[in-house]
């Protein structure tokens, strides 16, 4: 019964072999190419081209560090940014402004989160504090006091009496108790000159009042120089620090002078310096009353 069941004729023994056949070449083929997915293919080489490509763009972008005056109460994160400063230091520089913050002057920008002393040397001859930013007592004025009970024989209460067009007061000796008798000059700009005067090293000319920022022009007239003898730096004796102290010599002019020091020996003149670029004509020019060799 059984061997009838399974008998077959030739012809139809002939068909179940070549559907057998091609069934297991089906599946050999299968086998052979790991059945992989063609289609698949063509996006995986787009997005490896895809991300080649962006790597190539951002490898290639170079940020480039700028130079400019630049006030850190003031300038916007582009500027700031322009400047070389990372990202997150703009946002302490903003959270720092948004609290309450104000640079005063210069040295406070020092204090930013990972400010190297190398990029604050950099930046510290291009940052300008405005006058707005002071404390506003700077404003304030000695004024006479009426008041019967008032001590009438104090300074305090005493106004101040300006000079007369005609009078003229010596910058190099004068105080600030002298300097607020000048016409357009209160406190401030008197403590102001006196401080300058104290940097330079004795003033040489009236025209370097304009070195101070907003100076009242119009108080110049009042104000005279006789025989300066500014106190000088000997160029060939003092340390980079010492050099840079100077209002006109800044780090790389300073690192220049002991660099030259130390491969040429002592310096004679200064225009011996005049190949590099900080030492301009213009610099050199102002510079030589304060130079001593």
């Amino acid at each position: 019964m059984i061997r009838e069941f399974f008998y077959l004729q030739k012809s139809d023994r002939k068909v179940i072999l070549s559907l057998l056949v091609v069934i297991v070449s089906v599946f050999t083929m299968i086998f052979l190419t790991g059945g992989k997915d063609t289609s698949t293919v063509t996006p995986q080489k787009d997005s490896l081209q895809s991300v080649t490509h962006k790597n190539y763009y951002y490898a290639s972008s170079s940020k480039k560090v700028e130079r400019f005056t630049f006030d850190p109460n003031t300038a916007d994160s582009t500027q700031l940014l322009r400047l070389g400063l990372q990202p997150w230091q703009v946002r302490n520089i903003y959270k720092y402004r948004a609290a309450g913050g104000i640079y005063r002057q210069p040295i406070d920008f020092a204090k930013l989160y990972g400010l190297t002393v190398k990029q604050y040397r950099e930046l510290e001859p291009y940052i300008r504090i405005s006058s707005d930013y002071l404390p506003a007592s700077t404003l304030v004025k000695y004024k006479p006091n009426y008041s019967q009970n008032a001590p009438k024989d104090t300074a305090e209460y005493k106004p101040s009496t300006k000079i007369k067009a005609t009078e003229h007061i010596v910058l190099n000796t004068a105080d600030s108790a002298a300097l607020i008798t000048i016409p357009g000059i209160g406190p401030y700009y008197a403590r102001r000159i006196v401080q300058y005067g104290n940097r330079l090293g004795g003033y040489v000319s009236i025209e370097q009042l304009d070195e101070i920022d907003d100076f009242p022009v119009e108080a110049k007239q009042y104000l005279v120089i006789n025989n300066p003898s500014p106190k000088k730096l000997n160029i060939n004796q003092l340390s980079l620090n010492e050099l840079k102290r100077h209002p006109y010599i800044n780090f790389y002019m300073a690192k220049a002078i002991t660099d030259y020091r130390r491969l040429h020996g002592t310096i004679k003149s200064l225009n011996e310096l005049r190949l590099i670029k900080d030492f301009t004509p213009e610099a050199i020019k102002r510079l030589t009353p304060y130079i001593a060799y």
